[in-house]
């Protein structure tokens, strides 16, 4: 098993760990309030639809590492594999380098990474952007119709999941 790590900010530890079930409610908070911001674009029943696939079909699959602040779940990757199924920082967190260390770790865990972002997602965009990631195709989201955009990361992916 691989063992948690931390980071300091404003000198208090943050531990990035694996996801445990009592977490589950603080990490639904994050996820909403980020998706909400980041995917303002897309309509209200979306959300309620995806936090329900997160619950039943996406925790009980993906590798979940979540970063605590002061014992509170304030950020979170959902990995499959190679590919990053979710990735959020409660927008009260972003700008202090939070995204940067739980993607940080991913890559040290796997080594390359590839995600699917909204072309829409200004503020996913710009994050994956400045991180390094390159674009390597175009698709449409299947329950929405917008474009994704699908980026990767380091060394080789085997295959990109969407």
């Amino acid at each position: 098993m691989i063992a948690a790590v931390g980071y300091r900010l404003e000198g208090v530890l943050m531990p990035i760990r694996l996801y445990q079930p009592a977490d589950q409610s603080e990490l639904l908070g994050v996820w909403e309030r980020s998706a909400r911001v980041a995917h303002h674009f897309l309509p209200p029943e979306h959300f309620e639809q995806e936090r329900r696939a997160i619950v039943s079909q996406y925790l009980p699959v993906a590798e979940v590492w979540v970063y605590e602040y002061k014992r509170q779940v304030v950020g979170f990757i959902a990995l499959l594999g190679q590919t990053v199924g979710g990735f959020f920082v409660d927008p009260t967190m972003q700008g202090r380098g939070l995204g940067r260390a739980l993607m940080d770790y991913a890559v040290q865990l796997k080594g390359g990474l590839a995600v699917a972002v909204f072309a829409q997602n200004t503020i996913g965009r710009h994050f994956y952007n400045r991180y390094g990631f390159i674009e390597m195709g175009v698709t449409q989201h299947t329950e929405t119709g917008m474009t994704l955009l699908h980026l990767h990361y380091g060394k080789p992916v085997c295959s990109m999941q969407t």
